[in-house]
């Protein structure tokens, strides 16, 4: 197993390190008294899948126990051989997280390299993550569903690395799963006004409730209604969602949970593809705003419906055997409309296939895209557990099986548009498109058969084993030669040692794959990407403290890459490798009722290791060699008066290149703050969000094009609970 070498650490990452170093030697028991209120906690043994949207028993502060999308069983994350990242609700409500993206922002190597309105895009290792709502995918192509609302929720699980046997295709960068608020067995009420930056205007509300007297039946009903523009002139980020639940457990063995959703959002194109000239690099203009619109307003639109109904039913037949099963349907649709910098080559000019500036250093050429997108999908996962004794070895055996439906539909229009002065845009000078054509329907149908069986030897040691069959085929309306019909295996592996001092050394084994698409010049189908990941790691959880600290290194390889074939350069074949090799290191804890910390330091080296193109030996675009953050909140008391809470963190994202390391996008260090009081069921919180107002640019693209990240963003929160 390979390990990466002569890494070196950034001032802030030392620093980082030496929290997460010292965290343990000042961390002291956080009594139960400390509770969520309400009850919450006492009532996470209802859960047995664990993706219940309640608080897990034992969680603390920003310090989680359990997570249900690491093994899909009820396991302690210290005997689970995988480095696993849990984001409670109480995390991201403290650092006021407005989107998915921002509610994994302080998690170890999680990168987002787009602030923008069409989707919350997360990467980890060198590849994206898939996103996840329960255990169920939820992004199936691009720009066809609606964001997920952070209020909506109760945590966010995030594993990284090949996660394929449990979850079927997928990439290297492992999933996000996002677990929803569901009801709980005691009347809570809550509702939350909240006013900031760019006229943000928000009503929130989350109303549960016990229904009879036996407490079998309970409902709740989370809402949201926001009326907001954003940093970018001309796009709102307006949203209505309306999210009911019902729960049925006639009894301590059977728990039937349906939900729904509803949810629409307007809003628009903040992210206009601007050129390195501008941007990154000096233009004769000076750099373009920040808040620069570029496409046509009163059409500009990135509008979005969705509707899910979903079920998550558990039945407990005795001490041993558990059936589950998890189902949801969801149809949603997208009118997406924008104007953005051209791509396209003009040969008579010279001008070449990529962003840039006209010569008179002011205007860029613009390119109109309208989309019609919707997206039905269906997916059903149904699971046995069962528990039973070989001699020493406590068996926790896993036999599931999966089925995902996707349909995805298009109507498209696109054509040029004239040319704009990003420093002095003047809307109103463009033709809307012709009809929109219809584009071919692609149908996705995939089923998996996946096995797993947890060990647990003399209650030292646990060995994990896993083992998944997937059938995946993707038709393409009027296209029967492009249809691919893929069948893979995958496997899983760990070992762990549970020692008495609180840590856990592991080793292990994990596989991935993504299915591609397509064929060659030969008619030959493309076989799917295949991710391949050796894990070592050492997990902290001392007794006593409310402390949780994770280490882990891998060595990753992303194989079956398309590259140029040297025999016909319009063709590809699939001889491709990416290899990461990376550290990771996380902590979160509690100390005396007053002090709640989250620290993280990544490394990740990841490199087109095989490749008959340009790209060989090139860094992997978008992905810093090192990212940091920690973010520490304090409750204390003010003139004799408690219920006070201050906090602020800090996020350091490394250098990352353009892909073909060329034009590097620079570090940046961002600065977050909060402050609070709470007084019985009422707290006012007030928020920052990149306080120094640091205009940082994410990355830029070797095809040319730069992208800004969040300014300064504040915003006031009153809450009441009853």
């Amino acid at each position: 197993m390979a390990y990466p070498h002569q890494i070196k650490l950034t001032p802030l990452a030392t620093a980082c390190a030496l929290l997460l170093a010292a965290g343990g030697g000042i961390a002291h028991a956080r009594g139960a008294d400390n509770a969520a209120p309400n009850g919450e906690a006492a009532e996470a043994t209802m859960a047995v899948i664990k993706v219940e949207g309640r608080r897990e028993e034992g969680d603390v502060g920003f310090n989680a126990k359990r997570a249900g999308a690491a093994t899909k069983t009820d396991t302690p994350l210290i005997e689970t051989p995988q480095a696993i990242s849990v984001v409670l609700r109480e995390q991201f409500e403290v650092q006021g997280a407005q989107t998915l993206r921002q509610t994994v922002g302080y998690s170890a190597g999680m990168v987002s390299s787009y602030f923008d309105s069409r989707g919350d895009s997360i990467s980890a290792r060198g590849g994206s993550s898939t996103q996840m709502l329960n255990g169920l995918q939820t992004n199936f192509g691009f720009y066809n569903n609606a964001r997920p609302d952070p209020f909506t929720l109760e945590r966010v699980e995030v594993l990284r690395g090949p996660s394929s046997v449990l979850y079927g295709q997928g990439g290297i960068g492992g999933i996000v799963n996002m677990v929803s608020k569901t009801p709980l067995a005691q009347d809570r009420r809550e509702v939350q006004v909240q006013i900031g930056s760019h006229n943000r205007k928000q009503i929130s509300a989350d109303v549960n409730q016990v229904l009879d007297q036996q407490g079998h039946w309970t409902a709740r009903i989370v809402a949201v209604g926001r009326d907001s523009d954003t940093q970018v002139k001309h796009v709102a980020d307006d949203r209505k969602v309306l999210a009911p639940s019902l729960t049925w457990a006639p009894d301590a063995n059977t728990s039937l949970t349906v939900m729904g959703q509803y949810q629409k959002d307007e809003s628009g194109s903040m992210i206009g593809f601007f050129p390195h000239q501008g941007t990154l690099l000096p233009s004769k203009y000076g750099q373009i705003p920040t808040d620069t619109f570029i496409s046509e307003p009163g059409w500009d639109a990135y509008n979005t419906k969705q509707k899910m109904l979903a079920y998550m039913f558990s039945h407990k037949f005795n001490d041993n055997i558990t059936l589950r099963q998890n189902l949801r349907r969801s149809e949603s649709e997208v009118d997406y409309r924008s104007i953005y910098t051209s791509f396209a080559a003009d040969k008579k000019t010279g001008r070449p296939a990529r962003p840039v500036f006209n010569d008179d250093q002011r205007t860029v050429n613009r390119d109109l895209v309208q989309q019609l997108n919707e997206l039905d999908s269906t997916l059903i996962d149904t699971q046995l557990e069962s528990h039973f004794k070989t001699g020493p070895v406590e068996h926790t055996l896993l036999v599931g099986f999966d089925v995902q439906r996707a349909e995805t539909r298009q109507a498209a229009a696109r054509a040029l548009a004239p040319a704009i002065d990003v420093y002095a845009p003047v809307y109103g000078n463009f033709t809307r498109p012709g009809p929109m054509l219809h584009q071919p329907t692609t149908n996705l149908h995939q089923k998996g058969l996946y096995l797993q069986d947890q060990m647990k030897i003399a209650q030292k040691w646990v060995a994990q084993l896993g083992w998944r069959h997937d059938s995946v085929q993707n038709d393409i309306e009027g296209r029967p030669t492009a249809r691919t019909d893929d069948k893979a295996n995958t496997r899983r592996a760990g070992l762990l040692y549970i020692a008495d001092s609180g840590w856990s050394p592991y080793i292990s084994y994990a596989e991935s794959f993504q299915p591609l698409g397509g064929v060659d010049l030969n008619n030959k189908p493309f076989v799917p990407q295949r991710g391949k990941q050796w894990e070592a790691g050492l997990k902290w959880q001392p007794a006593g403290r409310n402390m949780t600290t994770t280490l882990a290194v891998y060595d990753l390889r992303d194989q079956n890459r398309k590259t140029t074939d040297p025999a016909n350069p319009n063709n590809s074949i699939q001889v491709g490798e990416v290899k990461v090799r990376g550290l990771e290191l996380e902590s979160t804890g509690a100390i005396n009722h007053s002090w709640d910390w989250i620290a993280s330091y990544a490394y990740t080296d990841a490199t087109v290791s095989r490749s008959n193109g340009p790209d060989l030996g090139k860094r992997v675009s978008g992905t810093p060699k090192h990212s940091a953050s920690a973010w520490v909140t304090h409750k204390f008391a003010l003139a004799g008066r408690s219920g006070f809470s201050t906090g602020g963190g800090v996020r350091y994202v490394g250098t990352s290149w353009d892909g073909m390391d060329t034009l590097a996008t620079p570090s940046a260090t961002l600065l977050d703050a909060m402050l609070s009081y709470e007084s019985g069921p009422w707290r006012l919180a007030l928020n920052v969000t990149n306080l120094t107002d640091k205009v940082q640019i994410t990355t830029c693209l070797n095809r040319g094009d730069c992208f800004y990240g969040q300014r300064r963003t504040a915003a006031l929160t009153a809450r009441y609970i009853w």
